[in-house]
């Protein structure tokens, strides 16, 4: 799935989209990527001497990625991302890397689901999380 493709599930959008394609896509299982570069507007104050990719935007990629296992392209929805879990971080991001999402779906009850996800570097874990997530009927898109 191809950037285009992405924009016509997802909402997202610069600077707040943050994956770049999908390579893996099922019901219960999708795996992303995300490129990331020294140009991305939050380095100028994350952290100019040393830039790290912030931990908050690894977790809201995995939730985006699970947003593209629950969303389909023209169903009006708008994915929510209700909390987080075992949030963990292992390594840092750097500009140059290669962020894999890696997100399955755990458990799914009454419009709610919660997922597991993986988040990788040329195959070294860099950060793990349990999220709670939801849909949404987009109210504006149906007027």
């Amino acid at each position: 799935m191809n950037i285009d493709q992405i924009m016509k599930i997802l909402p997202h959008r610069f600077p707040m989209l943050l994956i770049d394609r999908v390579m893996e896509k099922s019901d219960e299982h999708v795996i992303a990527m995300k490129n990331v570069t020294v140009s991305e507007i939050f380095f100028t104050g994350h952290f100019p001497q040393y830039p790290i990719y912030p931990g908050v935007l690894i977790i809201e990629g995995l939730a985006q990625t699970a947003g593209i296992m629950l969303l389909k392209p023209g169903e009006n929805l708008i994915p929510l991302f209700l909390g987080i879990d075992e949030a963990r971080f292992r390594s840092e991001v750097r500009p140059g890397d290669t962020l894999i999402y890696d997100v399955k779906l755990k458990e799914s009850k009454l419009g709610f689901f919660k997922v597991t996800g993986v988040a990788k570097v040329q195959e070294k874990i860099v950060a793990t999380a349990t999220l709670l997530v939801g849909v949404k009927k987009d109210e504006k898109s149906s007027n």
